[in-house]
């Protein structure tokens, strides 16, 4: 069935449509309580809400970190300070400006500190309020924009960054499934190895796109107290097959050896096409909320691939081999195996998860 042009892009419209009624109902509510400068009100709830509500909270716990300081300390020197004059307001404006600045570069939660110094030592020359009352109204503002932003990110339209964070290791899980079969195709032929990087680096991103919704669900998590089970486990486990597929990409740099090739490239190829299945059904099981199937092929094609190399032992293949080359046949199967296991850790993971 294909899909519409309003259900692929539900997400962004629903975003739109917070932001927009964030913006009205701060207005609205800022005039309502005789907010002084009602505009900075408007714009930290359009800047806060977000496209997650674990996002959102986020973004409100830094933005108020930063206003916080930034008032309180450009209040401070704006009022002991003097500046009556153009030059002194100059002095005043770098000496409030430059620690802020330090601390914003220092830590990202205080990003929005040097921006709100400068509208408390400025905002003065222009409603000719005093600096406390500068900083104070400041302080007031992005509360009220941030309660907006929270609240309608938590009712209007919300998406759950849980979710979000779920359909991110799905789609990790289909980088992974599309990645394998070039992968493997490097034991039996020659692949460029920055093509192999490329796959390596394309899994990494998925992963930190991942890592990065699992902090926003843990914010939402701590935010409205939520019960709900920690993401943590399936990041380990998401982790580890991540580890696993860099151990094996370095294998696949060089070739199996030209003897072995023609009993090996049968076996580890069934093992990819059956892996990337079972990692798309795991996609699938993960955003279903249901315990993913056990995959009997897969299952049977690493124990094909166990009893070849078993076999090309018995038969005393390996031992005219080099030694480097020995070690590079054992060395992935090391990889398999551990891969074999941590598929049954990322299986009881998506389990857990259904339970």
């Amino acid at each position: 069935m294909e899909i519409g042009p309003l259900s692929r892009h539900r997400a962004q419209l629903a975003l739109g449509a917070r932001i927009t009624i964030a913006a009205v109902a701060t207005l609205a509510i800022g005039h309502l309580l005789g907010t002084p400068m009602i505009l900075w009100a408007v714009l930290t709830a359009v800047i806060l809400t977000q496209m997650s509500v674990g996002r959102s909270v986020k973004a409100t716990i830094d933005y108020s970190f930063g206003t916080l300081g930034g008032a309180i300390y450009a209040g401070l020197v704006s009022n002991f300070v003097p500046g009556a004059h153009e030059l002194a307001l100059l002095g005043l404006l770098g000496l409030a400006i430059a620690p802020l600045a330090l601390l914003s570069a220092l830590s990202p939660r205080f990003s929005v500190a040097p921006a709100t110094g400068v509208i408390v030592v400025l905002a003065p020359t222009i409603t000719h309020a005093t600096a406390f009352h500068s900083a104070y109204d400041r302080v007031l503002e992005v509360a009220l924009g941030g309660a907006v932003s929270l609240i309608v990110s938590h009712f209007v339209f919300p998406a759950r960054a849980r979710l979000l964070a779920l359909e991110a290791a799905a789609d990790m899980l289909e980088v992974m499934a599309s990645a394998l079969p070039l992968l493997f195709s490097a034991f039996a032929e020659p692949q460029d190895p920055e093509a192999i990087r490329d796959l390596q680096r394309g899994v990494g991103g998925a992963f930190a796109r991942l890592d990065k919704m699992e902090q926003e669900a843990r914010h939402e998590r701590i935010a409205f107290l939520d019960a709900e089970r920690d993401l943590a486990p399936l990041l380990r486990a998401l982790l580890r097959m991540r580890h696993d597929l860099v151990m094996i990409g370095r294998a696949a740099v060089i070739p199996l050896p030209e003897t072995l090739r023609p009993r090996l490239e049968a076996p580890l190829a069934a093992i990819a096409a059956a892996a990337a299945a079972h990692l798309r059904a795991c996609g699938a099981s993960l955003t279903a909320a249901r315990a993913p199937r056990t995959s009997e092929s897969l299952d049977a094609a690493f124990e094909a691939y166990a009893r070849e190399i078993a076999a090309l032992r018995a038969e005393g293949a390996l031992r005219s081999l080099a030694v480097e080359r020995v070690e590079h046949v054992f060395a992935l199967g090391f990889a398999l195996e551990q891969w074999r296991g941590d598929l049954g850790e990322l299986d009881r993971r998506i389990a857990e998860r259904a339970r």
